[in-house]
């Protein structure tokens, strides 16, 4: 399987619009790795694409992903689901419309049952938005329960509580792992499935103690409470025996530039930083 992290960056962009600070301008300056888009991955074995933030049309572009045939989305928040006009731009072409031509290879829409529930609230004083995608044959909406296999791939989606509003990904092929965990992932759920995976790709953590402005997080900081730190994520690593982790949804607040975080990923065993353009293949 090969992935390509299409955006490593968290739910405000880096660099941030009229950010004057001095990381914020050397992502301006050098583009990417030090920029960043926001999370998502692209598994390219299956052209499946996991949520459309805001500018996902820009990260497609930048990394020269050529198919998409599957969509998923791993919950609701903005910043995973706002870019879905990037459907439109992939399957909808208004001159074929306009002729009586409409789309006939519709992209597959996956999501677990609660968080369908909630993309199909999505809407339009016109109605909800995906059921207008899907009135054009621009996708198809599947509710997945458990396990699919897209070809040869297996793909898991684990609940993280028991409303079913976020989901982790776990994908699977000739006896390798891979988990996918990009955001609001706290608390942590304990499942068997997540045993000796090969790579844990997680966001939802606070990294470091000093972030942009010199702040630092009290000990009762609400951020505390919702974020792992990496302290926790480590042991998470130990606990299901996974060989390496990478850090993804990096936030613009935490004041650190690509550097910094190269610097920060010597202190920890098998634990690594995402940038976009990242490649992971097992």
């Amino acid at each position: 399987m090969k992935f390509i992290i299409t955006g490593s960056g968290g739910c405000v962009a880096l660099p941030r619009p009229l950010c004057q600070c001095a990381v914020c301008k050397e992502a301006r300056e050098k583009g990417l790795p030090y920029a960043r888009h926001g999370a998502s991955i692209y598994l390219e074995d299956i052209h499946l694409l996991v949520d459309t933030p805001e500018d996902i049309m820009v990260a497609l572009n930048d990394h020269d992903i050529q198919a998409i045939d599957h969509i998923f989305y791993s919950h609701l928040d903005i910043d995973h689901t706002f870019g879905m006009r990037v459907i439109e731009h992939l399957r909808l072409n208004w001159l074929d419309l306009s002729v009586g031509k409409g789309c006939t290879n519709p992209i597959n829409l996956y999501a677990a049952q609660g968080v369908m529930t909630d993309l199909n609230a999505i809407r339009t004083r016109l109605g909800s938005v995906f059921d207008y995608y899907e009135s054009l044959n621009l996708i198809k909406r599947q509710v997945v329960q458990g396990s699919i296999m897209i070809q040869d791939i297996k793909i898991t989606f684990v609940p993280v509580d028991k409303n079913d509003q976020v989901t982790i990904f776990i994908f699977e092929k000739a006896g390798k792992k891979l988990i996918y965990a990009p955001c609001d992932v706290k608390p942590w759920p304990n499942d068997s499935r997540f045993f000796q995976a090969d790579y844990l790709i997680i966001g939802n953590t606070v990294l470091g103690d000093y972030l942009k402005n010199g702040i630092v997080l009290a000990e009762d900081n609400i951020l505390k409470k919702e974020l792992f730190t990496l302290e926790e994520i480590m042991e998470i690593k130990q606990q299901h025996h996974i060989k390496q982790v990478i850090m993804t949804h990096i936030e613009e607040d935490w004041g650190k530039s690509y550097d910094d975080y190269l610097e920060l990923e010597k202190q920890y065993d098998n634990l690594t930083f995402a940038y976009d353009g990242m490649v992971i293949e097992l």
